[in-house]
């Protein structure tokens, strides 16, 4: 008997078999796990992990980009060497963010539902300590905690590390980053000297995370890399557009409103500047909302919740909140600041195009961001694309096409044909079919032109000011040229009385500028590079005139250049950090108030006062 067979499919079976789980040593519930997930083919850095970690007892180094599968990379290998028999602490893992921690909890659920139950439990912040200590009361084999909260529970008490055997550190070099250095060094310190495994997960290898290897892991490490990652996804669609600062809110407006089922995510540079601009939205009809570090553990839920559930169409975030988000359907990516590196840039686009989908991620660039971000582009090899903010034209030609399907496609519901009164139809009379269809667009056409007219308002706002200012020196000109007719004596004696004044200003506040205070500082988890961009998005401050920033606990410092300081503090009223009232104040010698202090001593009177009154 004749049997045909397909070449190229055999081909492809061959090879299907040759790149699945099933030849990396893993045992049968652990695949029949990841079948059921529809997970067949492993990537490089599950590829190269999971045989080393299965076979070999020791540390490791595993470098490979977010995004590339590195949760199963030492998830799936961890799995095998937990021993479910006993009922005790063998595996912590740490990780960054809240969010990643709780995706690796859930994810190593799902790896072992097939095998004898592996007990885990995560440990974040904002939410009730009290709660995860009893529950660490009970048996559990893995620990997922982020640094903050572990050495809180590890301080009460509440968590022993002495028989854990595998330590696992995911997104080291973001931890760093962070801030948690002092942090992991605590817990590297507490089990340094037990008999265990360290994993340790990184995008990159900087001097910091050489430090910790050479300091806490074995010389005979066994490391694996796989390319960068930062290969584009064909499936994302790269554009920009480019306009003043002042003018990207309305293009995100625009940009929306030009998209049909639009769901997206925007991320900023700060947590300030995200909380404001989704404020913003929210006041201007868009479903959206905002998820940053200062927000709640059951905040942030909330946020996440209804963003799946595609009752917030719109999510602002920052880069490390938006850490451990993996949602299938988002259709847009804008980044309204570009982030600081290519690495960045790739990770947020990534959030979309996930599962086979296509996506669009957007630059919203100033004259500067443009430069950086074509740099971006080189070194990813990707083309990014110059587009135009949709026109008006083309919102009123979408608004009233999408207004018409809706209509077409609207059900009208017996229940609703039975409340219907007849008087309502009854109002409608007098107006012909063609009458209602112009008084429909006229509405859309309306809606339009109030933004239209939104925008043209900030637009002009910086004109009229370069207007005043441009007045103003035409007065100082005039008052100079009167000045020259005044007698020389005079005139040299107010021009020596300046001279003065300035130096004796130089002296007490530096040559650089006109220092000023604001009662923001590290306790609002920002650092110098943050604030400058705040004071740049909300007040307007052009960067290149900030300078000398001081960032204390509850207050930092700033310089900023003589001309720009008399209307620094007007432009931040009305504005409020963390709950409380922002405060920007000219940093005047004597002339400080106790909520406006500068100094480490002023500080320690105003507690000593509010002691006594105790």
């Amino acid at each position: 008997m004749y049997y045909s067979f397909n070449y190229d499919y055999l081909c492809r079976l061959i090879q299907h078999q040759l790149n699945s789980f099933s030849t990396l040593g893993l045992s049968k519930s652990i695949i029949k796990a990841l079948d059921d997930l529809n997970i067949t083919t492993p990537t490089p850095i599950q590829e190269k992990a999971i045989p080393t970690l299965l076979e070999r007892h020791g540390d490791f180094i595993g470098l490979a980009q977010t995004g590339t599968g590195k949760t199963a990379a030492f998830s799936l290998p961890l799995l095998e060497h937990i021993d479910t028999s006993k009922d005790h602490l063998q595996a912590l893992i740490l990780s960054p963010t809240r969010e990643l921690g709780q995706q690796i909890a859930d994810q190593i659920e799902l790896f072992s539902k097939h095998q004898e139950k592996v007990k885990t439990l995560p440990v974040y912040g904002g939410t009730s300590i009290m709660n995860q200590i009893r529950a660490l009361k009970r048996p559990v084999h893995v620990v997922i905690a982020t640094p903050g909260r572990l050495i809180d529970l590890v301080k009460r008490k509440a968590i022993d590390l002495k028989r854990v055997k595998y330590l696992i550190l995911d997104e080291a070099d973001e931890m760093l980053k962070m801030g948690f250095r002092e942090d992991i060094d605590f817990v590297l310190d507490q089990i340094q000297d037990q008999d265990k495994s360290t994993w340790l997960f990184s995008a990159t290898l900087p001097s910091e995370i050489k430090r910790i290897v050479k300091k806490y892991m074995s010389d005979d490490v066994s490391e694996v890399k796989v390319s960068s990652g930062l290969e584009a996804n064909p499936n994302i669609e790269h554009q920009y557009m480019v306009m003043r600062a002042n003018e990207k809110n309305a293009v995100l407006s625009r940009i929306i409103d030009a998209s049909v089922d639009f769901y997206g995510i925007v991320f900023c540079r700060t947590k300030l500047g995200t909380q404001k601009l989704a404020n913003e939205l929210v006041a201007e009809g868009y479903k959206a909302d905002a998820i940053h570090g200062d927000l709640s553990q059951n905040q942030r839920d909330m946020v996440m919740s209804q963003f799946k559930k595609k009752r917030v169409h719109l999510l602002i975030a920052t880069d490390v909140a938006a850490r451990g988000i993996d949602v299938s359907n988002v259709t847009h990516v804008i980044h309204y600041n570009l982030p600081d590196n290519e690495e960045y840039y790739t990770h947020r686009s990534g959030r979309t195009a996930r599962a086979g989908n296509k996506g669009v991620s957007i630059a919203l660039c100033t004259s500067n961001e443009r430069t950086a971000l074509l740099r971006y582009a080189r070194a990813l090899k990707i083309d990014v694309n110059r587009t135009e903010p949709p026109t008006y034209a083309s919102l009123l030609d979408q608004r009233v096409a999408a207004r018409a399907e809706s209509f077409k496609n609207l059900e009208i519901t017996a229940k609703f044909k039975g409340e219907c009164k007849e008087e309502w139809i009854e109002s409608f009379e007098g107006i012909d079919r063609s009458e209602l269809v112009l008084k429909l667009i006229q509405m859309e056409y309306d809606a339009l032109s109030q933004q239209v007219a939104r925008e043209k308002e900030n637009r002009d706002a910086p004109r009229e000011r370069r207007d005043r200012n441009s007045k103003d020196r035409g007065d100082r000109r005039d008052r100079s040229k009167s000045k020259r007719d005044r007698d020389d004596r005079g005139e040299r004696r107010d021009r020596r009385d300046r001279s003065d004044r300035s130096k004796e200003h130089s002296s007490s506040r530096g040559s650089d500028g006109v220092q000023f205070y604001i009662n923001i500082g590290s306790r609002d988890h920002i650092d110098k590079k943050d604030l400058v961009a705040f004071l740049h998005e909300e007040g307007g401050i052009p960067q290149k005139d900030i300078s000398n920033v001081k960032l204390n606990s509850n207050y930092s410092l700033f310089q900023v250049e003589e001309k720009v300081s008399k209307k620094v503090a007007s432009r931040f009223k009305d504005i409020e950090v963390n709950g409380r009232p922002l405060k920007v104040k000219r940093d005047e010698p004597g002339g400080r108030d106790d909520d406006s202090f500068s100094g480490p001593k002023k500080f320690k009177k105003s507690k000593d006062r509010k002691r006594k009154k105790r």
